[in-house]
């Protein structure tokens, strides 16, 4: 799938808006492949994976695009 990052914060989190989905999803730095977080910034394009939570859809295996 792929989105843009809608949101980053200090503590090592985001939120993805993904194209489709209505939905924006969260992902955690852990998730990320072949970029740092701090490399990140909003409105980055990004392609991903999804995987069910118990909170949620999350998004994993997170790189730029």
């Amino acid at each position: 799938m792929t989105g843009t990052i809608k949101k980053l914060t200090d503590k090592g989190f985001g939120f993805i808006t993904a194209e489709g989905l209505a939905k924006d999803l969260f992902f955690h730095s852990k998730n990320l492949e072949g970029v740092t977080f701090d490399e990140l910034r909003e409105g980055d394009a990004v392609s991903f994976e999804t995987e069910e939570s118990p909170k949620g859809m999350n998004a994993v295996n997170v790189q730029r695009a």
